[in-house]
């Protein structure tokens, strides 16, 4: 049984001068349980990509485009907003630090996703749905890139973009009508 803690980072809602100035279009009430369950259903869906632990662990920050803009400056030289960052620790993990069985029973930590929330309902009003399935789209493509995927040409973009609605259908969500 895979289980999944999931640390949810929601300084949008709390702390965005525009998450109360425009609350209503910005409306998005996603809890911390929804989260963990999805992230959780995701990875046991994916679990031959993952290494073996009893526990994984990872962190999602909601944020704004100043903040994002800053991280995206600050790791990928481009000072720009973007919808999504994924933060990979996995590489790292494979070192053989500790015995594999306390390796086995300490949660094994996968990364970080930041998504932007002015972002995401930039492109959901573009898109045509929700706030909320465009949050859950970018933190599946947050997870897939925490796994080890990439879209460095069209044929593993177009692979990736396949996963992520495979993820949300997993969820009961879908992408389109």
């Amino acid at each position: 049984m895979v289980q999944v803690e999931v640390n949810v980072q929601d300084v949008f809602s709390t702390q965005s001068p525009l998450a109360t100035t425009d609350a209503e279009t910005l409306s998005y009430t996603i809890s911390h349980s929804t989260w963990e369950s999805w992230f959780c259903q995701w990875l046991k869906n994916m679990h031959r990509e993952l290494p073996t632990a009893e526990v994984y662990e990872l962190s999602l920050r909601l944020t704004d485009n100043t903040e994002i803009q800053a991280l995206n400056a600050q790791y990928r030289h481009q000072n720009q907003p973007t919808d999504v960052l994924a933060f990979a620790v996995l590489d790292e993990v494979n070192s053989p630090q500790l015995p594999a069985q306390i390796q086995l029973s300490m949660p094994l930590y996968i990364g970080d996703i930041v998504i932007s929330v002015e972002t995401a309902h930039q492109q959901a009003q573009q898109q045509g749905h929700s706030l909320t399935i465009e949050l859950v789209w970018l933190a599946s493509h947050g997870l897939l890139h925490l796994l080890g995927w990439d879209h460095q040409d069209q044929e593993s973009l177009l692979t990736m973009l396949n996963q992520q609605e495979t993820l949300l259908e997993m969820i009961g969500l879908k992408l389109r009508n």
